[in-house]
């Protein structure tokens, strides 16, 4: 089975990539595929985004896989235009921002906030299937999966992850960026759970009929 990966950033294509290894499948990217359009991104949750992406990819391959994801600050209220949701890369609705611009900007606003904040990633997945379209979501788990940001960023980068590198492991203290791109955190029992209910989603999404361990 060759799968769409519905992104261009080549942290996401690799972390996509494992999430299905061992399954047999084989991945493509839009590159790969020549595909010059974009897809509307203008859901009100990361849920709504993903389905969007790969709604518009199903227009190139039989079998694709999106994830949309949103950035929220525990001490800013959820209607506060300074709480990221889903602008991550184009904060306050102004241009979109490179990496690096990312890193000084969250890290002046985390600053502002007085030097750290609790903060967590809402993430959404989409298949598309011949023509079917599912999607999942789950908030509750995605709170337990909670770090720290901080103001002083850490000298190194991860490309296409730049909040790797103000972003903490609340158990260590560790910046994301000095484990691999794309890492989990969070209690472990929680991310066991978040990733097995992950996998179970892309196999019955995909048509995948062998077992696999968490």
């Amino acid at each position: 089975m060759e799968i769409l990966l519905g992104t261009t950033n080549p942290s996401k294509l690799k972390r996509f990539a494992s999430m299905l290894d061992g399954c047999g499948c084989t991945f493509v990217s839009p590159d790969d595929l020549e595909i010059r359009g974009e897809p509307d991104e203008t859901g009100r949750t990361p849920e709504e985004n993903a389905r969007m992406k790969a709604e518009f990819y199903g227009q190139y391959a039989d079998y694709v896989l999106c994830e949309d994801s949103g950035l929220y600050l525990a001490p800013l209220a959820l209607d506060d235009p300074r709480q990221p949701g889903l602008h991550i890369r184009t904060p306050m609705n102004g241009r979109r921002l490179d990496d690096d611009e990312m890193i000084a900007y969250y890290s002046e606003l985390i600053r502002s906030l007085g030097g750290s904040a609790d903060a967590y990633y809402l993430d959404a997945y989409a298949v598309y299937a011949k023509g079917r379209l599912s999607s999942f979501m789950s908030e509750e788990l995605c709170r337990t999966r909670s770090f720290i940001m901080t103001s002083e960023p850490s000298p190194l980068r991860h490309p296409g992850w730049p909040l790797d590198s103000i972003s903490k492991f609340r158990d260590t203290g560790l910046y994301f960026v000095e484990g691999r791109p794309g890492s989990d955190h969070g209690d472990p029992i929680a991310l066991q759970e978040y990733r097995r209910q992950t996998t179970e989603f892309l196999h019955q999404s995909f048509g995948i009929r062998r077992q696999y361990g968490i």
